[in-house]
């Protein structure tokens, strides 16, 4: 845990993070583009589980809305992931430490390996759910994705407060 600490001091002292902190706007402008992303990723997460679910769209074969959602899924989590990046090379130091932010890690960690083997498996079979039922375990994995992004943002309001 040492090394690491001296790591984020080392990250938030040089490059981008100091100059991300030093400055007036470039923080709050960083910080817009990743709720942006957030956005964007909950939102095509949110129809496409719901669509799972039944809940929404069911007109629509899950084959199409995949392929027309999950791209922007990855673009926004690529987004996020950069701009998160910056985001804590800002203030490596304080994040590091929350357990908040902690927490969120491990969440995105969990929902970005739940994302990647759903996505193998729509690719599979979503010609198959598009023509019939959903299976009960297409649906438990959009519930499971739903709450996991819903932790992750939560995990994240509360980096500020912890």
């Amino acid at each position: 845990m040492p090394d690491m600490l001296a790591w984020c001091q080392w990250l938030q002292e040089h490059g981008a993070g100091n100059s991300i902190r030093r400055s007036l706007w470039l923080f709050p402008a960083i910080e817009t583009i990743h709720l942006l992303g957030m956005a964007t990723l909950i939102a095509t997460v949110g129809f496409f589980d719901l669509r799972l679910l039944g809940w929404a769209m069911r007109e629509e074969p899950v084959s199409q809305l995949s392929r027309r959602l999950l791209p922007w899924t990855w673009i926004a989590f690529a987004v996020q992931v950069v701009t998160g990046s910056l985001l804590f090379s800002s203030e490596a130091v304080k994040v590091y430490l929350n357990p908040a932010f902690r927490l969120k890690l491990l969440l995105i960690l969990l929902a970005g390996l739940q994302a990647l083997f759903f996505e193998w498996n729509v690719r599979r079979n979503g010609e198959r759910w598009s023509q019939g039922l959903v299976p009960i375990s297409a649906k438990f994995a959009a519930c499971l994705s739903i709450l996991l992004w819903m932790g992750v943002v939560a995990a994240g309001r509360f980096i500020g407060f912890v």
